[in-house]
């Protein structure tokens, strides 16, 4: 019990999804269908603005953040230190593939930030300034969390953080790149579309970009 419901109280969490919610409630759609197709904040920043790209990364983020003390606070008794890494990625996982909305969510980026740092902060840290470089650089906010994943496991081996959060983090980069792997294809065929850059409409109506 201290294993499975931290770990299912943090996939809850990770479930709401906050550009959802919030393309319903104040704009009346279901951003899903706009823009990339993706429930996150890079789609919200495409579809809705700045300021509600801006709620939604911190939003999203947070849902990392307390996943992983979730998993200190319920999984304390059974003195497992694996237990607040398996509900970080519980959470990456909710936001993922959401069990509210038919497990159509987002790509984990900013929830991977919270719990990632929450785990092992300077890994994330170094990880993150380089993947804000690299969107900087070629305005590629897919690119930029592509380099983020794999940086996360080397940092994190590197500086020689416990196990279980080592392979948390090799699991994240393996998320990440499941989520990614049509803006893998784009950047490869040069169609990936940047930051402030409209992205190509897919049939059916839907732009399939970052």
């Amino acid at each position: 019990m201290h294993t499975f419901v931290p770990v299912i109280v943090a996939y809850l969490l990770g479930s709401i999804s906050f550009s959802f919610l919030y393309g319903k409630w104040f704009k009346g759609i279901d951003i899903r269908k706009h823009g990339s197709g993706n429930a996150g904040a890079t789609n919200t920043l495409r579809v809705i603005g700045v300021g509600p790209a801006i709620a939604v990364l911190l939003l999203d983020a947070a849902k990392g953040v307390a996943a992983v003390w979730i998993g200190k606070w319920l999984g304390a008794g059974a003195d497992v230190s694996y237990i607040p890494a398996l509900a970080g990625l519980a959470a990456i996982a909710g936001h993922n593939w959401p069990i509210f909305f038919g497990f159509r969510g987002g790509k984990g980026i900013a929830t991977t930030i919270g719990a990632a740092a929450t785990l092992c902060f300077l890994p994330t840290l170094f990880a993150g300034i380089a993947a804000i470089v690299v969107i900087a650089a070629t305005r590629y906010v897919s690119l930029g969390s592509l380099v983020l994943a794999a940086l996360l496991p080397v940092l994190a081996w590197w500086m020689n953080v416990e196990a279980s959060v080592f392979w948390t983090t090799v699991v994240i980069g393996v998320f990440a790149f499941v989520r990614h792997r049509t803006n893998i294809v784009k950047l490869v065929k040069g169609k990936e579309s940047k930051i402030g850059q409209k992205s190509g409409a897919a049939p059916g109506g839907k732009e399939r970009a970052g």
